[in-house]
């Protein structure tokens, strides 16, 4: 029964779309990333990101392009930065960068 409740679940969630960074430009939200090997985060600009990347980028997409000034390492989650959420981790003073 999970295998097939599992499968069920890939089915639903290909059907939907990814927030692109276009979609978020009427909320002005920026994008968190967060290092899912040592936990460093920082938030970066929508409008930069905008300008590199375009409106059509999806949002968890981003993270195969940035890698965590921390660690080194390229596996970087992002999602949009609402301002309810409780950025869990974060740490201003850590940051990511867009690699060439």
């Amino acid at each position: 029964m999970g295998r097939l409740k599992h499968r069920a679940f890939e089915a639903e969630e290909a059907k939907r779309r990814r927030t692109r960074l276009g979609d978020l430009t009427a909320h002005g939200a920026d994008i968190f990333c967060r290092c899912n090997r040592c936990g460093h985060s920082a938030v970066l600009g929508l409008d930069m990101l905008l300008a590199r990347f375009g409106p059509q980028q999806d949002v968890p997409g981003l993270g195969l392009f940035l890698r965590c000034r921390g660690c080194g390492s390229k596996d970087v989650a992002t999602r949009p930065d609402w301002p309810c959420f409780d950025a869990t981790g974060y740490h201003p003073t850590a940051d990511v960068e867009v690699m060439e």
